[in-house]
Formats: structure tokens, C-alpha cells, sequence
């Protein structure tokens, strides 16, 4: 597999894991030193990065992360990629929703293992915010939730 692949499996996966709540995967993507700036939330290292998604993006949160649109660079050992991002995260329990777009800005370092995270952000293009009991009708179903009639 070639390192730009590699790099967008990684990237692929980080999504995934975030979205299923598969911590230990999601935590598997980044070095134990890396850092994440989304838009402001800093976070100095992984263990508090994943920690804070553990406890913040938890049960009774849906969340859809697609990134797109990758332009990475890779220069030896390291590389860096800029993602095109948009998200939507559901907390019916609190009758909200938020939509948005953003661009990621990633640097990358080879290991013995592959291709890890070394820091991770983004900033922001927009951000929309829903009050769920404005759309008349509205039904969600989660993960699990038989939907077929």
C-alpha cells in the first residue's frame, strides 16, 4: 500500500471509530504525544483528546464525520493532509442537532506500526444549530434500531 493510501485508511478509520464509538480504535490512530486544535478545544496529548470524545460524544449522541476532498504531502517519515469535513451530530434527549463543514489540517508520522495521527484540528467554515421540536415529524433511530417496515 502506498503512504498516501495509507494515510487515507487512517484517516478513514479515525472517522469511523469516532462515529461508532470504538474508542480503543479511535485511540490507536494517534502517537501517545499528539495534539488537536478543533476550532478552539485544544488538547496538549491523546490521552486527554480521547478522553474528552469517550465522555462527550458517549451514548445518546449520533454523530456522521465524512472528510473528503484529502491533499497530503508525504516528505520521508513524516506528512501532512488537509481534509475537507462535514459533520452532523444528533442529541435527540436535548431536542438538538448541528451541522457543519470545516477543514482539517493533519500532520502525520510514519511508526513500526504504520502511518499514527500526530496532530489533528480544524477550523471552521460554518457551523448551523436545530431545535429538533421546530421540524414537525421528525423521527431518529439509532444505531440498531430496526427501521424497515
Amino acid at each position: 500500500m502506498d503512504d498516501i493510501t495509507a494515510i487515507c485508511q487512517l484517516k478513514y478509520r479515525y472517522l469511523r471509530a469516532l462515529d461508532t464509538k470504538q474508542w480503543d480504535d479511535f485511540e490507536s490512530c494517534f502517537q501517545p504525544d499528539a495534539t488537536g486544535d478543533y476550532n478552539g478545544l485544544v488538547f496538549e496529548d491523546r490521552a486527554a483528546l480521547v478522553t474528552y470524545m469517550r465522555e462527550n460524544l458517549g451514548e445518546g449522541m449520533l454523530t456522521l464525520h465524512q472528510a473528503h476532498h484529502p491533499e497530503i504531502a508525504v516528505d520521508g517519515d513524516v506528512a501532512t493532509g488537509r481534509w475537507y469535513l462535514q459533520d452532523k451530530v444528533i442529541v435527540e434527549a436535548f431536542k438538538f442537532m448541528l451541522e457543519g463543514a470545516a477543514f482539517y489540517e493533519d500532520r502525520y508520522v510514519r511508526t513500526g506500526d504504520g502511518w499514527r495521527i500526530a496532530h489533528t484540528g480544524y477550523q471552521r467554515t460554518y457551523e448551523m444549530t436545530y431545535d429538533l421540536s421546530d421540524l414537525p415529524g421528525v423521527k431518529i433511530s439509532g444505531p440498531g434500531v430496526h427501521t424497515h417496515v
